[in-house]
């Protein structure tokens, strides 16, 4: 049989929102994807490297892993019903023709760049990607040896959301990183501290492993009580918390940042005196190549994901990104499972970044920083609001002595809650934005999932960000403060009105040996998939299911290309990302040098 050729069509979304995001960059690009025009142009598509046929975003998430970490939590490999790979590449897709209009200014020739939405997919499953690929320090395996089975540690089975119900069927979200506060909250609601000590780690530990199997009493006392009682108990133990509301409208739609030009700029010499500060451990470099941000430098005090990733992205455009930590490293080095001797979550965001270390509560560690941004072209923090001019360190502070600095701060929630937000982490950001009524279906209750979403694409928009005032830059000497957030970034994925609506069709059918995603052509002809069934007539949706599971993923894939329709084999173990061949140039199988598994960068430039 002829294969099927791969799919051409341009993936619309990624294409609206890299126009959006460059006609928002000034002075920066317009939308040049047109042929023939001699100027930089930005190119993006489904597949990319990846040498399979991926027609939509459902091919891509079944493909590249998403359905299957967000599917963690409720059981099964379950597709985000929005389309979050095609805005993550529409993303990387204007950080691409920003950096090649920077790289143009700085003299580099360079004129177009690739990207595509399974490079962007596979970029967000990061650090799930590394968590699965590490190897132990005890029992390393060779490079080039067969992979050892993942602890099941590592990788975990259905233990459900974090979202609580409550007596009048309401649903909360709350957050707190304190464990003190953890245990006061449910002291309010009658739990005991040792029972509620149980449910700390599998909190705190949802956002590295996208599953939290809380204790199922913790779970009967919240539902137990009003969402009155459930706000007054956080109140008084510190902990915030939202109502998951059914709308998946954005309560706010913010720009996705917000560019303030500092002063005007002063000649000054580069180098400056001596000022006692450490110099840093050498990095990694990228690769070989001349990348559009070559010879520019980073200095970033970021924790967690949203911030390291943002500077994560302007290295793999070739900057040189110096990470502040406190004495000792920062603590998240050492959350297993390891590669090596660093967390491998943590080195997949952070690997190659040279370190001072600076205690910020002290005179001399906030000296380190004003030396350290002095010499920055980008200094890029994600602290907690008002920490930044409690410390004299910012934009205010730094601009003046630099006034070429690019000052970046991704928040939470900018100033969507005033002086008093929440704490300003992913879920409570899917929760204010809509986005967890809108990654469900209409059929399951709201929650948002436990893949870290608009972490990802927080650090994704700060970057954008960063890059849009490089690019002024170039135009007038001057520099800038960039502020974006969870809650801006949230509000670039594009949602429907209402819910949607699935049939069974829309979601992985299991065969006899996996799970196969339909494509685009059998969901919207369901008459041609019941034709292909054993035995004629319709069918309930039951049946349906239930025939599927009697043929392997690969002859059902088989007998849908005979009659013209796609299907997506849904990637159930993220470790076979480093294995298939499919994926050779997409992702880099472990290595000495980081002991994880990781996504090549996303973009190809020339």
């Amino acid at each position: 049989m002829t294969p099927r050729p791969r799919a051409t069509a341009r993936p619309a979304v990624a294409a609206t929102i890299a126009g959006r995001l460059l006609r928002h960059t000034a002075p920066g690009p317009q939308d040049t994807t047109g042929p023939g025009r001699d100027t930089e142009r930005y190119i993006v598509d489904w597949a990319g490297p990846v040498d399979a046929d991926l027609p939509d975003e459902r091919a891509v998430q079944a493909a590249c892993g998403l359905m299957q970490v967000h599917g963690r939590a409720t059981g099964g490999p379950l597709p985000l019903a929005v389309d979050y790979a095609s805005v993550v590449a529409g993303v990387l897709a204007a950080q691409g023709a920003t950096a090649l209009r920077i790289a143009r200014a700085r003299g580099l020739d360079l004129r177009e760049v690739r990207t595509s939405v399974a490079q962007g997919a596979l970029l967000t499953v990061g650090q799930y990607l590394a968590a699965e690929t590490a190897r132990d320090n005890s029992g390393s395996p060779e490079p080039g040896a067969p992979h050892a089975p993942v602890a099941a540690f590592d990788v975990p089975q259905a233990g459900g959301l974090a979202t609580l119900e409550t007596a009048d069927d309401a649903r909360v979200e709350v957050e707190t990183l304190d464990p003190l506060a953890w245990r006061e909250f449910w002291a309010r609601l009658g739990v005991a501290p040792a029972l509620a000590g149980r449910g700390w780690l599998p909190f705190q530990q949802r956002f590295a492993t996208a599953v939290c199997p809380l204790p199922e009493e913790l779970r009967q006392a919240a539902r137990r009580r009003t969402p009155a009682e459930l706000r007054a108990a956080a109140h008084h133990a510190g902990v915030s918390l939202l109502a998951v509301g059914f709308d998946p409208a954005p309560a706010v739609r913010p720009a996705p940042w917000f560019l303030t030009p500092g002063p005007a700029s002063v000649p000054r010499a580069r180098a400056c005196p001596d000022t006692g500060v450490p110099g840093p451990r050498p990095a990694v470099p990228v690769s070989g190549a001349v990348l559009p941000l070559t010879g520019l430098r980073v200095v970033e005090s970021t924790r967690r994901v949203q911030g390291p990733l943002a500077g994560h992205v302007l290295r793999m455009l070739g900057a040189e990104v110096v990470r502040i930590e406190p004495p000792g490293g920062d603590p998240m080095r050492w959350l297993p499972p390891l590669a090596g001797d660093c967390s491998a979550r943590f080195s997949a965001l952070n690997a190659g970044k040279p370190v001072v270390e600076a205690d910020l509560t002290t005179a001399q560690g906030r000296d380190t920083v004003r030396a350290l941004a002095a010499e920055a072209d980008v200094f890029l923090h994600n602290w907690a609001p008002g920490k930044a001019a409690g410390l004299g360190l910012d934009a205010s502070d730094l601009l003046p002595g630099r006034p070429a600095l690019v000052y970046a701060w991704a928040s939470g929630f900018g100033d969507a809650f005033g002086d008093r937000p929440p704490l300003g982490t992913d879920y409570l950001a899917q929760v204010h934005s809509g986005l967890a009524a809108a990654v469900r279906p209409a059929d399951q209750p709201p929650a948002p999932s436990l893949m870290t979403l608009t972490d990802v694409l927080g650090g994704l928009v700060c970057a954008q960000g960063v890059l849009a005032a490089l690019a002024a830059r170039e135009v007038t000497g001057r520099g800038s403060r960039v502020d974006s957030s969870l809650v801006s970034a949230a509000a670039l994925v594009p949602r429907p009105a209402h819910r949607v609506r699935w049939t069974a069709l829309d979601r992985p059918l299991r065969t006899a040996d996996g799970h196969l995603c339909l494509g685009p052509e059998a969901r919207a002809c369901p008459e041609a998939v019941l034709r292909l069934l054993d035995g004629a007539g319709p069918t309930a949706a039951e049946d349906l299911v239930a025939r599927f599971a009697r043929r392997t993923t690969e002859e059902w894939t088989a007998r849908l290309a005979e009659a013209g329709l796609t299907a997506t084999p849904v990637l159930t173990d993220l470790t076979a990302l480093a294995r298939d061949p499919a994926f050779r140039a997409a992702v880099a199988p472990p290595d000495p040098s980081t002991g994880h598994a990781r996504p090549y960068a996303p973009w190809e430039f020339a």
